[in-house]
């Protein structure tokens, strides 16, 4: 009787979890309203707003759980945007999951490079700075800049310098405060201007 139990547990929990499961091409039909300001295949056209196409799944999905989440409390929780606190405010947890996967499925433009900053960006994204401590980017984004779909860490590789150095002076201020444990604000809080600048034109053309 035990195992019975536990096996229709679990049959409910797969089940769960296929029903959360993402469906691409209804993603693409809620994407239209995102298109303004993330571009149709979610390549953004204006380097305030992050690109989506190729992002991990995962990091969508907590983005968009997290507006909704500083939409109910009030900014106290949560990512606190008021555009997109209202543009998530009425999505259900199948459109966030269908979203997210339409996104995924698309193919992240690249950047370029300066090469003014190669050198520089690149030994704050594998090594960080040791003396300041400021850990590597690469420690939790990847080698390539890809992140993690299962600690739902973003790929940060070809993205707008303008919208990485932005977050990243968010982060440091903690008027952007949804990161994991806290992270990213220890981060960014030890670094100056310029590191910001640097970081954000390297990962451009990171691959």
């Amino acid at each position: 009787m035990k195992s019975l139990v536990l096996s229709f547990a679990m049959l409910i929990g797969l089940m769960g979890t296929a029903q959360a499961a993402g469906d691409a091409a209804a993603g693409e039909a809620l994407s239209g309203t995102c298109a303004a300001c993330h571009g149709a295949d979610g390549n953004s056209p204006a380097s305030i707003y992050p690109k989506l196409a190729g992002q991990n799944a995962s990091y969508i999905v907590k983005q968009l759980k997290d507006f909704q989440l500083a939409m109910k409390t009030g900014g106290e929780k949560g990512r606190n945007d008021p555009t997109m606190m209202g543009m998530s405010a009425m999505l259900t947890e199948q459109n966030i999951q269908d979203l997210a996967a339409f996104f995924a499925s698309k193919t992240m433009k690249p950047e370029e490079t300066p090469e003014d900053v190669i050198a520089a960006g690149q030994q704050l994204y594998r090594g960080g700075d040791i003396e300041r401590g400021i850990t590597g980017c690469a420690a939790c984004h990847g080698p390539r800049g890809n992140g993690s779909e299962t600690a739902k860490f973003p790929k940060i590789s070809g993205q707008h310098a303008d919208y990485i150095k932005a977050q990243l002076e968010k982060f440091s201020s903690q008027e952007r405060a949804n990161d994991q444990n806290g992270m990213m604000h220890d981060i960014a809080y030890k670094m100056k201007p310029a590191d910001m600048e640097i970081i954000s034109k390297y990962l451009g053309g990171l691959h």
